[in-house]
């Protein structure tokens, strides 16, 4: 059952209102029943208030089971028809019994549901005490600053109110006394002391004694110390409350042996095994340690021993006293010269201390945990909340513009259905317009593939008709065409389709393969080689005459030993001023089209021009200073770079890359195809193919 959804016409933030959402509660008649409550069933709220005083005398006596059965008692009883104020202090109370039960990450959502309430209601009592519940539970779970803040908020709306209580100075006090700002902390313990003398309330006066006490002999101040705890003992005397005379008792021993009065330390811890013994009291763990101190000081290590036994006994493995006690234990040990045994009680002190830390570590990140999570669950239900009051809005909007509008949407739909069939039309129609111009260019790239089929074809024929051994390259060095008798040299049936260095010997291949990358700016070398079956060759390597990059591979067999090494050869005449100029221009129109094959690559595929190299497989793509480059390609994008021999097949084959695999606006495609006829009128007008 939700705890904090309080009937006060606010919405309450989701973590408060989801805290005991699955919380099992007992029947109210029978829990009334079995806490003695008699209260007519027409009121659920005298019932409740009844229950909270069943438990708060439950959780004074220490029995928290019984307090948490009294509280789900209430909240059974109250159930849909408890008051704003019934559920804040259901919801507060619970929170104390979860900081009683040192459950503090949940005592604080609590306390933090508690102050929504409090401040839904403007009960600015209310709000000022759960800010200091809120300031308690932070400094114990480690978050000082925020404890500070809550407390310092709480205090200033009690001055606000004229209604300053001791506990919330007290609780200042201590947050200092752990930031370690002792004069801080001693100026708000002096005013809670005055707060409580003012209010009559001495035994918590009294406990802000033995704390300025503690806090004095950490400074070294012991007189002082001493005056505070003497005056501290005299009012738990009057009163009666004997357990808190043993916890004075341990500060008067410390006092004393602080100032090296061991016979006022042993009064001190009779006069503590006295009370105790009279009244029947479990000794403190604090006067424990503080009598074993005593006792090694006179050198009765076996008392010692027997009391820091009986402390440790006496407390839990989170309890801050037991690393002194431990500490003590090994010092009464190495005072007997058992050396060993106090080395093994030190670690155990140290480990206990580390594992308190991780302890308190674990229970913070614990809690950051929870409160994060929690948060982002707030979060997300506000949001939801948010959306579905949204859709709610938008629902009842539509609802009533669909009722408004009845007749006016037969229309409308009719027309957009009309509008939607012309542009399903227009759709259709430019779809087969593309799928008819995309026939046609794959008809026109197939009659240029036969073409290119046929010449080459009628390339072999031609060099089957040579008598010397021919064979055609491109500019990676792979055999384009060869004749009988260039196979017969180099020994093989055919050779085309590989590369030429496989049948060459070992060593030979980087040579070749050297004067090939030198022959788009060449004109022609010469250069010995040796066949894979042992042949001596002579390789002469000219440009085709019909252009395209490619290389022209003469080879005779040679007679003498004397090699000689890969020189160029000048070039012939220039060809005449018209055919200059007509080159001139074709060199222009190759470079625009690979330019414009780049431009439309990088902006249909958001790639650079290297994708292009490499996935069509076209140009070499080489490492240059660990970085990717096509040198190849980049000669291609500048007039005054591009070689002397253009390989213009590798232009076109780009462009129909091109072509085929971008989607691209029909104006852009009609330029790119229009560049590449450009370049094919050229070749041929000038026999190139």
């Amino acid at each position: 059952m939700a705890l904090c959804t309080a009937v006060t016409g606010r919405a309450q933030t989701p973590s408060c209102a989801a805290i005991d959402a699955h919380r099992a509660l007992p029947d109210a008649t029978v829990c009334l029943r079995r806490a003695g409550i008699a209260v007519p069933a027409a009121s659920p709220v005298r019932a409740a208030n009844a229950l909270f005083v069943h438990a708060e005398g439950r959780i004074a006596a220490g029995r928290f089971d019984d307090a948490a059965r009294a509280l789900d008692c209430a909240d059974a009883v109250l159930g849909a028809n408890g008051d704003a104020l019934s559920r804040y202090e259901l919801v507060r109370r619970r929170g104390i019994l979860d900081y009683k039960w040192e459950r503090i990450p949940q005592a604080l959502s609590r306390f933090e549901c508690a102050l929504t309430l409090a401040r839904a209601r403007e009960d600015r009592v209310a709000i000022a005490r759960d800010l200091k519940n809120i300031g308690s539970a932070l400094r114990r779970l480690g978050d000082f600053h925020g404890a500070l803040r809550s407390l310092m908020l709480s205090l200033e709306l009690q001055r606000t109110d004229g209604k300053v209580g001791g506990a919330v100075l007290n609780n200042i006090a201590d947050v200092y006394r752990e930031l370690d700002e002792p004069d801080e902390a001693m100026r708000f313990y002096r005013e809670a002391l005055s707060t409580y003398r003012a209010q009559g309330e001495r035994i918590e006066a009294a406990h802000v004694l033995e704390s300025m006490a503690e806090q004095g002999l950490d400074n070294g101040d012991v007189p002082q110390s001493t005056r505070w705890l003497d005056e501290a003992l005299r009012t738990y005397r009057e009163g009666g409350n004997r357990a808190y005379e043993l916890r004075v008792y341990g500060g008067l021993t410390r006092a004393a042996l602080a100032l090296g009065d061991l016979p006022r330390a042993r009064a001190h811890a009779a006069a503590a095994l006295a009370v105790a013994t009279e009244h029947k009291l479990p000794l403190p763990a604090s006067l424990q340690l503080q009598i074993a101190r005593t006792a090694r000081t006179t050198g009765d290590l076996a008392t010692a021993t027997r009391h820091v036994r009986d402390g440790l006994a006496g407390v839990s493995d989170d309890d801050v006293e037991r690393a002194a006690l431990l500490d003590e234990l090994a010092a009464i040990q190495e005072r007997g010269g058992d050396r060993a045994a106090a080395l093994d009680t030190l670690r155990r002190a140290h480990a206990d201390a580390l594992a308190l830390s991780r302890a308190q570590h674990d229970r913070q990140l614990g809690w950051l945990r929870t409160r994060f999570e929690t948060a982002e669950r707030d979060r997300t239900i506000a949001a939801l909340e948010t959306e579905n009051r949204l859709r709610r809005a938008e629902l009842r909007q539509r609802t009533l513009l669909l009722t408004l509008m009845l007749s006016v949407a037969v229309v409308v739909a009719l027309a957009i259905w009309a509008l939607l069939q012309r542009r399903l039309q227009h759709a259709r129609l430019q779809e087969e317009a593309r799928r008819v111009r995309q026939e046609e260019e794959l008809a026109r790239y197939r009659r240029e593939a036969d073409a290119l089929a046929e010449d080459r074809s009628l390339l072999q024929a031609l060099l089957d008709s040579r008598e010397d051994a021919v064979c055609l390259l491109d500019a990676d060095g792979h055999v384009l065409a060869a004749n009988r008798a260039a196979c017969a040299l180099l020994a093989v049936d055919t050779p085309m389709g590989r590369p030429v260095v496989d049948h060459l010997a070992d060593g030979d291949g980087e040579r070749l393969m050297s004067a090939l990358e030198r022959m788009e700016d060449s004109a022609a070398q010469s250069i010995d080689l040796t066949a894979r079956a042992g042949a001596a060759l002579t390789a002469r390597l000219s440009q085709w005459e019909r252009g395209d990059g490619l290389i022209v591979l003469g080879l005779w067999q040679r007679t003498d030993a004397a090699s000689s090494s890969a020189a160029p050869v000048s070039p012939g005449d220039v060809d005449a001023r018209r055919q200059a100029e007509m080159r001139e221009e074709f060199r222009r129109t190759l470079v625009e089209l690979m330019l414009t094959v780049v431009e439309t690559w990088e902006r249909v595929t958001a790639t650079s021009r290297l994708e292009l190299a490499e996935k069509s497989r076209i140009w070499r793509v080489t490492i240059d200073d660990g970085r990717l480059r096509a040198r190849a390609m980049e000669r291609y994008l500048s007039v005054s770079k591009l070689p002397h021999n253009p390989r213009w097949r590798d232009v076109l084959r780009s462009a129909y890359y091109v072509l085929g695999q971008c989607e691209m606006e029909p104006q852009a495609r009609e330029d790119l195809q229009r560049r590449v006829d450009a370049v094919l009128a050229y070749t041929r007008r000038n026999a190139l193919v």
